[in-house]
C-alpha cells in the first residue's frame, strides 16, 4: 500500500524523539514492501540539524509552508491509501483539515505525544488537533495505551483509539563493548516538568557521590542551570550517537513528562532504546510501567536519589542481567517491527512478510 505521513520530523533528532520512532516505525513498513512518503515542514531548527536527511525505506519531501503542500502535494495525499497525520506538525490543525479533505485512501492521525494533547485539549490551548478533527479520522494512533485512549474515544469523540507505542529499530540499537564512561546517563531534551525528577534523581546521587561520573545528552537546557561538578553536559546527540552513549554507561536513566506519569502507560522512546542496547534502565515510577517491564528484573525503579545510589552499588553480574532482559523484552515487543504488524492489523492489511 501507499502511505503518506505528513509529520513533525524524521530527517533530525534535534529536540524531539518524534524522529527515531518515525524513522524505525517507516523503514519497517518498507521492508514489508509498502511505499512510504514523509512530508515535513522545512523549519530553521531542524534544517541545521539534520542528522539523516534521506531515511532508509522513506522519500522525504520538504515543504516551506501551509500553501506550498496543498499546491505541491495533494495529489500525493490524494492517491494514498494511507494518510497519516502526526501531532506536533506546524499548523498543525490546517494541515489536519485539509487532509482530511484531500484523502481518499484511509485517514488516521498519530499522536506521539498523547498525555500533552489530551491536557491541551481539555484546556483549548492544543494547536494542532481539535476535538472535532480528532473525531473525524477513521484511527487515532496514540503513543499512549491505558486511560488515555478511553479519554480520546468517550471525552473527545475518537472513533477508534488503538495504542501504537513508540518502538526501537532493533537493527541499530544493539549492545556494543565499550569502555565504561560514566555511571549513570540520561538522554532528553530539557522540560520544566521533568528537571525536579532528574534533579532528585541524577543531580542529587552525583552530589553525593562526587567519585562518580554522570552525563545528561539533549538541548536546551538553559545556561543558568546548576550543575554538580561530576555530571558532563553534553548537549544534542544525533541519533547515529546514541547507541555509543548508552553503552558507555552503566545504567540509563528515563525520567518522564508530568503528563504521561498522570496517565501512565507512556512507555518514552527513549527508555526502549536504551534496554534495546542491553543498557539496564534506571527510571522514576508511573503507572503501568510493569506492563512493559518487569521492576527489579528487567528495570529498576527510583523513588529518590537513595534508590539510585543503591542501584550503582549492584554487582556488575546482577547488573548485566537485567540489561540483558530487558533487552530480550524489547527484542520480544517494542521493535519497530512489531510496531510495522500493528498498523498493518489495525488497517485490515495482510502481509506475508
Amino acid at each position: 500500500m501507499k502511505v503518506c505521513v505528513i509529520g513533525l520530523t524524521i530527517t533530525s533528532t534535534w529536540g524531539n524523539g518524534h524522529a527515531t520512532t518515525y524513522r524505525g516505525l517507516l523503514k519497517a513498513l518498507a521492508e514489508r514492501g509498502h511505499s512510504v512518503t514523509f512530508l515535513e515542514r522545512d523549519v530553521p531548527w531542524y534544517r541545521d540539524n539534520r542528522d539523516e536527511p534521506e531515511p532508509e525505506g522513506v522519500q522525504v519531501r520538504l515543504y516551506g509552508s501551509l500553501q506550498e503542500l496543498r499546491d505541491r502535494h495533494a495529489g500525493l495525499v490524494r492517491d494514498a491509501d494511507v494518510v497519516v497525520v502526526g501531532s506536533y506538525v506546524p499548523d498543525g490543525i490546517e494541515v489536519a483539515r485539509w487532509a482530511l479533505a484531500t484523502a481518499r485512501g484511509t485517514k488516521a492521525f498519530y499522536d506521539i505525544d498523547t498525555p500533552v494533547t489530551l491536557q491541551a485539549l481539555s484546556q483549548g490551548t492544543c494547536a494542532y488537533a481539535t476535538p472535532e478533527l480528532l473525531a473525524s479520522f477513521d484511527v487515532v494512533f496514540s503513543f499512549a495505551a491505558g486511560h488515555a485512549l478511553t479519554r480520546l474515544e468517550r471525552e473527545f469523540g475518537v472513533r477508534r483509539a488503538l495504542p501504537l507505542l513508540c518502538a526501537v529499530d532493533a537493527a541499530r540499537y544493539v549492545p556494543q563493548v565499550r569502555p565504561v564512561q560514566y555511571d549513570l546517563s540520561y538522554l532528553g531534551t530539557y522540560s520544566d516538568d521533568r528537571q525536579p525528577a532528574l534533579e532528585r534523581l541524577l543531580c542529587a546521587p552525583a552530589r553525593r557521590r562526587p567519585q562518580g561520573r554522570f552525563a545528561v545528552a539533549g538541548p536546551q537546557y538553559p545556561p543558568t542551570l546548576a550543575w554538580p561538578a561530576n555530571v558532563e553536559l553534553l548537549g544534542n546527540l544525533p541519533q547515529a550517537r546514541h547507541v555509543a552513549f548508552y553503552t558507555a554507561s552503566r545504567y540509563a536513566l528515563n525520567v518522564t513528562r508530568q503528563a504521561m506519569v498522570e496517565h501512565g502507560h507512556s512507555p518514552s522512546v527513549r527508555l526502549f532504546e536504551a534496554a534495546a542496547t542491553a543498557t539496564p534502565v534506571i527510571s522514576d515510577p508511573w503507572p503501568g510501567l510493569e506492563d512493559y517491564f518487569r521492576p527489579g528484573k528487567e528495570i529498576l525503579v527510583a523513588h529518590e536519589g537513595e534508590d539510585v545510589l543503591a542501584a550503582l552499588d549492584l554487582a556488575d553480574d546482577l547488573r548485566a542481567a537485567i540489561g540483558a532482559r530487558a533487552r530480550e523484552r524489547v527484542l520480544r515487543e517494542h521493535t519497530a517491527q512489531v510496531r510495522a504488524r500493528q498498523f498493518e492489523q489495525a488497517l485490515g492489511v495482510t502481509v506475508d512478510a
